[in-house]
């Protein structure tokens, strides 16, 4: 078998339910009702937790009948202690399934405290490493409707949590197959109260999920497919959400095009996040900007291996050329008119710690889907060049 033949293998796994349009959250309780749940809890964050959508949908939810209570102890990056405490409150209120409202942050804890609801082991022992998540008992994982409220991390449609570690500020990928959401509503509308800082961060968070998947080795047409859509779609979208942030047509176009990044990178992620993943646990900072600030540095580090892919994008967003140069262009432009910092300097990142970060991002499972297998020492000058704003 010709060695062509044999790379084009793979093992694939393809998301959940989605209820997708404007006004969807209304059918919240009978999705509820549909999934077997009598009294879910509403896992938040704090910002969200206080704001009439949330109060609304709980009201919903109680007019029809079903028992729902919200927890909200969440930080930006969650830690381990507010699954802890989610897995307390949870139990001590006798739900029975999850409704995960907000960010990536509500998103993530919520589906990290469904998992652990009746689990003996710490939450660490399911780290996606190996086969660590065949230790949970499947069948006492909590059912989980997912309602993003914003477009950028895709966890809805992820079968993952990235949770911190208190004690080494290191971020961890939490896995099982049935932390994927039983069904998504995935709801446009909640995302117009979004402020713009976030709408980019966040856009640009989707952005990198679909590149990196695109350019991650390996045969997955399918996920290639969806990859390049999305970009497509934030190309498209992106810059009028950000602002006019009350045009539903753009808010539908980027909640889709995040869900799609998240679908795609099951193909795998790459430098950016392997990067990024340390930075936030270590100097907690917001995710999606760390991808939109690492992202041109990432990509001119990997050109060797990504310029016919990166050219391919180029022809199919219709830029002035299909090449390397005119798709890192295009990042560069869309980057400066979303007023996206061009350094980790100007959101508070020095190089006190650029050897240990290098270290951990050859550690970080998204490295294994970057195109080039940097070495500590190559991702530690990635980090220096994104920090002082060298581009060549």
């Amino acid at each position: 078998m010709s060695n062509k033949i044999e790379n084009m293998k793979g093992n694939w796994n393809y998301p959940t339910t989605v209820r997708f349009g404007v006004g969807r959250i209304q059918e919240i309780a009978s999705v509820c009702k549909g999934l077997g749940m009598k009294n879910p809890l509403l896992i938040t964050d704090p910002g969200l937790a206080a704001l009439p959508m949330v109060t609304d949908l709980v009201a919903r939810c109680k007019a029809d009948g079903l028992g729902c209570g919200v927890f909200s102890e969440i930080k930006p990056n969650p830690i381990g202690k507010n699954v802890d405490d989610g897995v307390a409150f949870y139990k001590a209120g006798k739900h029975d399934g999850v409704i995960a409202f907000g960010g990536g942050s509500g998103l993530d804890a919520a589906k990290a405290v469904a998992l652990m609801v009746g689990q003996g082991r710490p939450l660490w022992d399911f780290e996606d490493v190996g086969d660590n998540w065949a230790r949970a008992d499947a069948s006492k994982i909590a059912p989980i409707i997912a309602v993003p409220t914003t477009s950028g991390t895709g966890s809805e449609v992820g079968r993952a949590s990235v949770i911190t570690q208190e004690e080494t500020h290191l971020k961890k990928i939490i896995f099982h197959p049935k932390m994927m959401p039983s069904v998504v509503i995935d709801d446009p509308e909640l995302t117009v109260g979004l402020p713009a800082k976030l709408t980019a961060a966040t856009g640009m968070d989707a952005l990198s999920h679909n590149l990196e998947a695109f350019c991650a080795p390996g045969y997955h047409p399918m996920a290639d497919g969806i990859a390049v859509e999305g970009i497509r779609l934030i190309q498209k979208s992106l810059v009028q959400a950000v602002q006019n942030g009350s045009d539903l047509v753009a808010r539908s176009d980027m909640m889709i095009a995040s869900s799609m990044g998240a679908t795609a990178f099951q193909k795998g992620l790459g430098g950016m996040h392997a990067l990024a993943h340390p930075l936030g646990g270590i100097y907690d900072a917001h995710h999606g900007m760390l991808n939109a600030v690492l992202m041109p540095y990432v990509l001119i580090a990997n050109r060797s291996v990504i310029e016919e892919r990166a050219g391919y994008l180029a022809r199919c967003l219709d830029l002035e050329s299909a090449t390397f140069d005119a798709f890192l262009n295009w990042v560069l432009d869309l980057r400066s008119t979303l007023q996206i910092p061009n350094t980790l300097k100007e959101i508070g990142i020095d190089l006190d710690r650029a050897d240990e970060i290098g270290v951990l991002a050859t550690q970080d499972p998204s490295a294994g889907g970057n195109p080039i297998q940097f070495t500590a020492a190559e991702y530690a000058a990635i980090l220096c060049k994104a920090v002082q704003g060298d581009l060549s």
